[in-house]
């Protein structure tokens, strides 16, 4: 004998606990994971502030990704509470979710009872055919695209770690990209910088990286320095962007935009190659250790020299690249475990992979001071680095 449909969901409501939208009202942004699971189109017309969007047809295998503690108490809700209790039970005895809620009436009874609506931004029908795998993956998804074309990175150099960088950015959709780099194409530069080519020897790198970036995607606005990173003009440059890739070949730079960084908070996602070794890092100013933590001192020149001077193996710069791209990728959708306090060195003749823990250093000259102990008249003030520098070698 079949059941109707409203019997089955009498039964359904039997086993879960329903929430009434006063309650939840009270409960938003208080640790509650409130999950809306209609569909798609139905969303764009309105949810509820700071709602994670999960389809009901995508619960069983996106929701653990974004809702990965089985403890928490979450709410769903739909229309009018029907999918939402099916998906709370869905939740509770398939998944394992302890403390799951439908809310009573859906986002109709919601609105009905004058509750706040957030109309999100959405994706145009071309956005969402390009960034379409994008989207399939839970912890990406529509909000985490619309956080990367909201984003701004700064990237220095348009040369072999930025090549690599700025071509997946751009593809990922980061909305906003700068490029800093003084430099002109040479054909010496083909081996490793793939953002260029044969066509464009002797024109500036930013503008040969623009050409490339805007022919890939559209939606990008790229933003241009042409000129090179110094004390007179780092503060300037570097404010107001989210994160900054950090490609340049010499310490006395990385140590500026260390100090830089460090007093405007603005996290680095750091790489350096050599040969056929690379290095990569995430310094995030005052949660975890700053460049100069791990490098108190340079080196002495005759162990770091450049790869002008010692060479470089010309897919490496590729690998260390993409590697900067991901990291920054999970910087900005807030996703996975950044490479903040820790080195990964690879090595690419063992294809091998190290990884080193670093700390905070409590006596480093830059970051163990709190940021409210820089003083204004500070903020533009930096040690002369090219003699520091020199000095080590």
């Amino acid at each position: 004998m079949s059941v109707s449909g409203a019997e089955l969901l009498r039964r359904v409501k039997e086993q879960i606990k329903e929430v009434d939208p006063a309650e939840v009202s009270q409960l938003l942004g208080e640790g509650v994971a409130v999950v809306d699971v209609r569909e798609t189109e139905e969303v764009a017309q309105g949810k509820l502030p700071g709602a994670i969007h999960v389809p009901r047809s995508y619960l069983e295998t996106r929701f653990e990704g974004l809702v990965p503690d089985r403890s928490q108490r979450v709410i769903l809700y739909c229309a009018s509470g029907v999918r939402s209790a099916f998906g709370a039970l869905t939740l509770m005895k398939e998944m394992g979710y302890e403390d799951v809620e439908s809310m009573a009436g859906g986002i109709t009874l919601w609105k009905d009872r004058g509750y706040e609506v957030e109309v999100p931004r959405t994706l145009t029908p071309e956005q969402r055919q390009r960034y379409s795998r994008h989207l399939l993956v839970p912890e990406v998804g529509p909000e985490g695209q619309q956080k990367l074309l909201d984003a701004k990175v700064l990237l220095l150099g348009a040369g072999g770690l930025g090549s690599p960088t700025a071509l997946y950015l751009a593809a990922a959709g980061v909305g906003t990209i700068g490029i800093v780099d003084d430099d002109v194409v040479d054909v010496s530069n083909l081996q490793r910088q793939v953002i260029h080519n044969t066509t464009r020897i002797g024109v500036p790198k930013v503008d040969s990286a623009e050409q490339v970036i805007n022919e890939l995607n559209p939606d990008v606005t790229v933003v241009k320095y042409a000129t090179r990173l110094d004390a007179s003009n780092i503060m300037e440059i570097i404010d107001g962007w989210d994160i900054i890739v950090d490609g340049v070949d010499n310490f006395p730079t990385r140590y500026l935009l260390n100090d830089a960084t460090v007093r405007l908070k603005i996290p680095v996602v750091s790489a350096a190659i050599l040969g056929f070794e690379g290095q990569l890092s995430v310094f995030k100013p005052y949660e975890g250790p700053c460049y100069r933590c791990l490098f108190r001192q340079p080196p002495p020149a005759e162990l770091a020299p450049s790869c002008g001077a010692n060479g470089v193996l010309g897919v490496l710069p590729g690998t260390m690249g993409l590697l900067q791209a991901t990291e920054v990728v999970k910087l900005i959708i807030g996703a996975g475990d950044p490479l903040i306090g820790r080195l990964l060195m690879y090595d690419a003749l063992g294809a091998t992979v190290t990884e080193l823990k670093v700390r905070r250093d409590p006596e480093c000259p830059i970051c163990s001071r709190e940021p409210d102990a820089i003083s204004d008249d500070e903020l533009g003030v930096f040690p002369d680095y090219e003699a520091f520098c020199a000095a080590a070698g």
